[in-house]
């Protein structure tokens, strides 16, 4: 735990003093930092590697999707925005297709995702457990309880339609409603710690996902249709339909693109799978970690990874840190 200062170091370039040339060639960048721990932890690397290695003068502003995209919108900034989640920000593709924003790439290669989970070693011992038939089937052996969403949650109203449409309570699962997201991962710590019965709703990448081996219940195929019928609380034919992935994207903006493409190209090649979000997280949590220290973290322990993402120019600036 004592990595924040290396991580202050070099934000300040008290590190790796690049030239005024490297500076000018990017010269000035904002980013966007979205106000939860996955959204600081890609800013945070790419803040890094923009400083770092590409000598750019970064500034972080503070944000949210709705913040995020109203700001793009209205202000053109900030340039770069990673981890825009762009099922919650519809306004993205009126821009991007205004010509005003641009897809880097995929925060995450598998892009946001949802599921119904029960625990490995449930699995492991009841397999037929693994699809919804087989929980509908066998209810106590998941303890005959479903936990879901709080209300409110956009998840919620999918999980509502999918609880009617499998009819759960008609077949001995009673439905328990969480009050808060902090009693959720709570549930799930709870009964994986003592190796008892857990069926129920959680997406990713998130900390619990990167703590506890959890499987996910096949709920059959997507359906487009269904499923956004599904989350229209309006809805009055709900039916059967998988979780689709979530479009995740680092976005900049065309602005930035034109001119600083060696900063773009960058951004371009920044992505993480969610098995390594989630395993980066859950450290975050059991370290009491700051994001700062969780970016650190990352740097040391995947530099053959993030070198790849580099410019020669960028990974000789950076060679031999970590």
């Amino acid at each position: 735990m004592k990595k924040l200062p290396l991580y202050a170091l070099a934000l300040t370039g008290s590190i790796l003093p690049l030239t005024a040339n490297a500076q000018a060639e990017c010269g000035d960048v904002s980013i966007g930092e979205m106000n939860w721990t996955s959204g600081g932890i890609a800013a945070g690397v790419i803040e890094f590697f923009l400083e770092q290695g590409y000598g750019c003068n970064v500034t972080v502003v503070p944000s949210a999707t709705t913040t995020a995209i109203t700001s793009l919108a209205e202000n053109n900034e900030p340039d770069i925005v990673p981890e825009l989640w762009v099922n919650s920000a519809p306004a993205y593709f009126r821009l991007e297709e205004e010509g005003k924003l641009v897809k880097a790439s995929d925060t995450f290669s598998d892009g946001g995702t949802e599921h119904w989970l029960i625990p490995a070693y449930l699995a492991e011992e009841h397999p037929e457990l693994t699809s919804i038939e087989g929980v509908l089937e066998n209810p106590e052996l998941v303890g005959g309880r479903f936990h879901n969403c709080p209300d409110g949650w956009g998840c919620r109203i999918v999980n509502d339609s999918l609880i009617e449409a499998f009819e759960l309570e008609e077949n001995g699962i009673e439905v328990f409603n969480h009050g808060s997201g902090e009693t959720m991962p709570s549930a799930m710590a709870s009964a994986y710690e003592n190796e008892e019965p857990y069926f129920g709703y959680y997406w990713g990448p998130t900390a619990p996902l990167g703590q506890y081996d959890m499987v996910e219940v096949d709920l059959g195929p997507y359906d487009e249709e269904v499923h956004a019928c599904n989350q229209d609380e309006e809805c009055d034919s709900v039916g059967v339909s998988g979780f689709p992935a979530a479009d995740v994207y680092n976005v900049t903006t065309a602005d930035f693109a034109d001119r600083a493409p060696e900063a773009f190209a960058l951004v371009e090649n920044v992505s993480f799978s969610n098995e390594q979000m989630s395993a980066l997280l859950a450290w975050h949590s059991e370290n009491e970690a700051s994001v700062e220290e969780a970016v650190v973290h990352f740097l040391q322990n995947n530099q053959e990874q993030w070198m790849s993402w580099l410019s020669e120019e960028a990974q000789a600036n950076l060679e031999g840190l970590f």
